[in-house]
């Protein structure tokens, strides 16, 4: 932290020299030269979203700011988030080093909270630029004073988003309390299908206290020569409402399934555009502007159409929403039968035994088995155990994934590692559990009973806890068959997404009960003996290429700094584990300093959880495009054939993917025979725009790859292991 201090000190003190050093400069200001700060950066400020600050910056020609050197102070009453900045442009400087700054304009959102009676947004902005032709000069550190209006809705005093705080702010929506208003994409999902071709059935989903209007929905169809759409069923179910503006009036709340028939000769029509414009709000909340849907619905098949917001409503502006030519209606993932998507998921789930991220951990399981030698009974004991702590850990996860969903949150598979401070305390574990195998430390009479030290008494604890930390580190890994699995368990009734998660474990724990039920594979293990010794440490090291790798991935998510943190953090967990094991049946005293110094492993992780963000691996490789919506419209819009690449560096099979496909040659060479643009969404942290995007795909996670065709049309979905021949055939098929 001090590093950090230290920076941002200098950084301001070379500033400030710089400003002094050129005062010619600043007298050219009056001669018209050079622009007076608020010219050369004009702010403005949109208080109009309740609970979120944008703030825009038009900057002149010749003129950046530093992304850096921007502050925001909170007013009476008024409580700030993180504000979100986009990455700058990296360079670097003369006098500062590698900085970032922007040219043009840039945006920025800032979440914030208010105090109750709190009527006015009061904030101090300041920022700090230069100009970067003759005369080269640097404004000193600017600061403005907003004073703005709060809108009505804010007065809830919704909390920030922070990270990790998704599950919290999902059971407030379970539980009725108010919060701040979800974009209109997540509060109002809008699905079609077509149960026959004549017939449709439209569908609207909504989290607790969303209603939408009946009479206010209008439905046409687009291009369809000749045919139109009858009257639309309504169903029973409707609620009167006593609406301020427009009186009595009915509305549906939760979800709304309405039967439409299609008047005129379908029967020879592949597929159908809808388009659905609706109003809906947030009871006792906000009301959303007039919002239009358009879906691709195939008449044939009946996939389900996902809704796409239609460009140039109010419902798109400043919510993220996607144009419909810069996404198609992927196919629903409710097509597999349940059956089937339990199938899947036994498969993934042993399948999983397989991946690197979770080979690490399953040798403690294997040594514990080996060291049951020929009694039954204890590997048994084993194996139910480790599979209790598998089986309870998939059904939290899935428990937890249902309630997000019920309130219009999305989590994805593997998305707790985008919390940098999860990642640094599973690196601490997996680093403790690879000094107790190289021996600096035993926690209970065997390798076996790591963790046992959770409880007073015997061993079934850390054969528990190992099935947790399997399930943890697995989720960077999609194994094959995983990935339908998961999509059908991301939007399956409640019962059915959990029986998929409750299989996925068994699969995941079947080989080590197999072992334990089957005498003649227990046979298959070899005697106990010495040797083991050697083997426990000899898997010691696959721990710490774990840790390792997490420790890469917290580099990328935050710098550094972070990790600099972090090894100060397991320095001092092996300081306290070294004592720990001297102070074995020694006095109070020395106990009470194995507390001390274990308490103190917690002063580096909580300093590592305030640094900052750093910028997506994404958005500086070359030869590859940041993934936003914007641009994928454009790019569509221009015929451009893209192949979208949704990625995260603490996802296994996605840097294997890239390894053997994504960066070699041949992908490359493909790409440029094709003229399609390689656009890659980078998911290590939380970013609101991909999640929408895997969700539109009814992807439970990364990776994701879409290939998007050159004159229109829907996108094709590849699986989530990938092939050099594959991609070429996709690639070359969406440049005809």
């Amino acid at each position: 932290m001090s590093k950090i201090f230290h920076r941002t000190l200098l950084t301001g003190l070379l500033l400030g020299l710089l400003a002094a050093l050129t005062p010619a400069a600043f007298a050219q200001t009056q001669d018209g030269n050079i622009l007076p700060v608020t010219e050369a950066y004009k702010l403005s400020a949109d208080a109009g979203t309740p609970g979120t600050l944008k703030l825009h910056w038009t900057i002149a020609p010749d003129y950046y700011l530093y992304r850096g050197r921007m502050k925001f102070t909170a007013g009476p009453g008024v409580t700030l988030g993180e504000a979100q900045l986009p990455p700058g442009e990296k360079h670097d400087d003369p006098y500062l080093g590698p900085v970032e700054t922007y040219h043009h304009a840039v945006d920025a959102s800032i979440p914030y909270t208010v105090a109750p009676g709190t009527t006015r947004l009061q904030m101090d902005v300041q920022y700090q630029g230069c100009h970067e032709v003759e005369p080269k000069i640097c404004y000193p550190p600017h600061t403005e004073h907003l004073d703005l209006p709060l809108p009505a809705a804010t007065a809830t005093g919704a909390a920030p988003p922070v990270a990790g705080g998704a599950l919290a702010a999902a059971l407030q929506q379970l539980g009725g309390t108010q919060s701040s208003p979800l974009p209109p994409e997540q509060a109002f999902r809008f699905t079609a299908v077509a149960q026959d071709p004549q017939h449709l059935l439209l569908r609207w989903t909504m989290p607790k206290d969303y209603y939408v209007y009946r009479d206010h929905i209008a439905l046409r169809l687009k291009d369809a020569n000749g045919l139109k759409l009858g009257a639309p069923a309504w169903p029973t179910g409707g609620v009167v409402h006593q609406d301020a503006q427009l009186g009595a009036v009915t509305v549906y709340f939760g979800s709304l399934d309405l039967p439409v028939a299609i008047e005129g000769g379908a029967a020879d029509r592949r597929q159908l555009t809808l388009e659905a414009s609706f109003l809906g709000c947030q009871d006792g909340g906000v009301c959303y502007p007039l919002m239009k849907r358009d879906v691709t619905v195939d008449l044939r098949s009946g996939a389900v159409a996902n809704g796409v917001t239609v460009p140039g409503t109010p419902a798109t502006a400043g919510n993220g929403g996607t144009s419909n030519t810069a996404a198609a209606s992927p196919p629903g993932p409710l097509q597999t039968s349940l059956f089937a998507a339990l199938l899947l998921a036994l498969g993934g789930g042993l399948v999983l035994n397989l991946m690197p991220c979770v080979l690490p951990v399953l040798s403690i399981k294997a040594v514990s088995l080996l060291e049951s030698g020929e009694n039954p009974a204890r590997r048994r004991r084993h194996a139910l155990a480790y599979t209790a702590g598998v089986l309870a850990s998939f059904v939290a996860l899935g428990l937890a994934i249902l309630a997000l969903r019920s309130a219009g949150h999305a989590l994805g598979w593997g998305t707790q590692l985008q919390q940098p401070l999860l990642v640094a305390v599973l690196a601490c574990v997996i680093f403790a559990l690879g000094l107790s195998m190289s021996g600096v430390v035993q926690f209970g009479a065997s390798l076996g009973n790591t963790g046992a030290a959770l409880v007073n008494r015997g061993g079934a604890a850390g054969d528990f806890f190992t099935g947790v930390l399997a399930v943890v580190v697995a989720s960077p890994c999609t194994a094959p068959y995983m990935g339908g699995a998961l999509a059908y368990a991301f939007a399956a009734p409640a019962l059915d997404a959990l029986l998929v998660f409750i299989v996925l474990g068994v699969g995941l724990a079947l080989p080590f009960l197999a072992i334990a039920y089957i005498p003649a594979l227990a046979r298959w293990l070899p005697k106990p003996g010495r040797w083991m010794e050697t083997l426990k440490q000899v898997l010691a090291f696959p721990m710490y290429l774990t840790v390792a790798w997490l420790a890469w991935v917290l580099a990328n998510q935050r710098g550094a700094d972070a990790v600099g943190l972090l090894l100060v953090a397991m320095v001092l967990l092996a300081l306290a584990l070294w004592w720990f094991e001297r102070s074995r049946g020694r006095g109070p005293l020395r106990h009470a300093l194995t507390a001390l110094l274990a308490l103190a492993v917690l002063a580096p992780l909580y300093l590592l959880a305030q640094v900052p963000a750093t910028a997506n691996a994404a958005t500086v490789q070359e030869g590859t495009v940041p993934y936003s919506a914007a641009k994928l419209a454009e790019l569509r819009a221009a015929n451009t054939p893209v192949f979208v690449d949704m990625t995260a560096d603490w996802c296994i099979t996605c840097k294997a993917n890239e390894h053997t496909v994504l960066d070699g040659a041949a992908f490359r060479t493909a790409l440029k025979n094709t003229g399609a643009v390689y656009m890659k969404g980078d998911w290590t942290n939380e970013d609101p725009a991909i999640t929408a995007f895997l969700q539109q795909y009814h992807s439970p996670g990364v990776p994701l790859y879409v290939v998007f065709p050159k004159g229109g049309g829907a996108g094709r979905q590849l699986p989530t292991v990938l092939t050099t021949a594959m991609v070429t055939q996709a690639l070359e098929t969406a440049a005809r």
